[in-house]
């Protein structure tokens, strides 16, 4: 029987490392493309009676990401697949300071893994697949910090903005083409990670919103990586998926 093919970035840790274990399911293919395959999926993945596929991948060389998905899915047999989606969920977070005192190297690094990486798989996958007749799905996982903006955080909210619009761009390309790809960018809520604790441990003097942050923890506000992840395939699996370009969990 065809497997419904799942293509994930950043799932070695946080909430993409919980879509990873939630994606090993009977009948479902995952390839996972992080900075460091994890020990555990494997033989996770074999007791579930999944197929699983990690690679090691730099996502700040996008390029070199892209071209080695499109040849993989050009070799992909056909009818190997019932569906196909690719999920963007990496994403960095430079060190925490204005602008002005910013690494151009820090700046660049966050840019190329949270958008240009997100936008050069999308047409990898979308060019690779555009005649395969099954149901296809690009799920960009985007912030609140795209829609709002925050002092000191201009590299990955600029990131997220952009990752936004290039969505709603794609949206009117796929809803011109005969089978095309549902695309959506959500943001998935506060999450319990790294990159939070990150944030409360910025000194105040460069991140005018650190409080903020320590109370989101301290009041109980912050969803646990697997909550959020469920949350985020359930998205990913509603019939009105794509409808919206751009959403957030939190409006369900």
């Amino acid at each position: 029987m065809p497997k419904h093919l799942t293509i994930l970035t950043g799932a070695s840790r946080g909430m993409g490392l919980a879509m990873a274990r939630q994606l090993l399911q009977p009948g479902h293919a995952l390839l996972t493309l992080s900075r460091n395959a994890h020990p555990e999926l494997a033989a996770e993945a074999a007791q579930a009676g999944a197929t699983l596929e990690q690679w090691e991948q730099d996502l700040s060389q996008g390029l070199h990401a892209a071209a080695r998905l499109r040849t993989w899915l050009a070799n992909v047999p056909a009818g190997e697949y019932a569906s196909a989606t690719l999920i963007n969920n990496a994403g960095v977070v430079p060190r925490i300071a204005p602008l002005s005192g910013s690494d151009p190297a820090d700046l660049a690094h966050a840019l190329r893994v949270g958008l240009e990486a997100p936008m050069q798989l999308s047409g990898a996958f979308l060019g690779a697949t555009e005649n395969w007749p099954v149901p296809r799905k690009v799920l960009n996982i985007s912030s609140g910090l795209g829609r709002r903006a925050m002092a000191s955080q201009a590299a990955y909210c600029a990131a997220k903005a952009g990752m936004d619009h290039f969505t709603r761009c794609l949206a009117l390309d796929e809803a011109a083409k005969p089978n095309g790809a549902k695309v959506c960018s959500l943001a998935p809520g506060v999450i319990d990670t790294d990159m939070q604790a990150h944030l409360r441990d910025a000194s105040a003097a460069d991140f005018p919103d650190v409080q903020n942050f320590a109370n989101l923890k301290s009041g109980g506000q912050l969803t646990s990586p697997a909550d959020a992840a469920a949350r985020v395939l359930a998205w990913l699996e509603r019939a009105d998926f794509g409808e919206t370009p751009v959403a957030d969990v939190r409006d369900a």
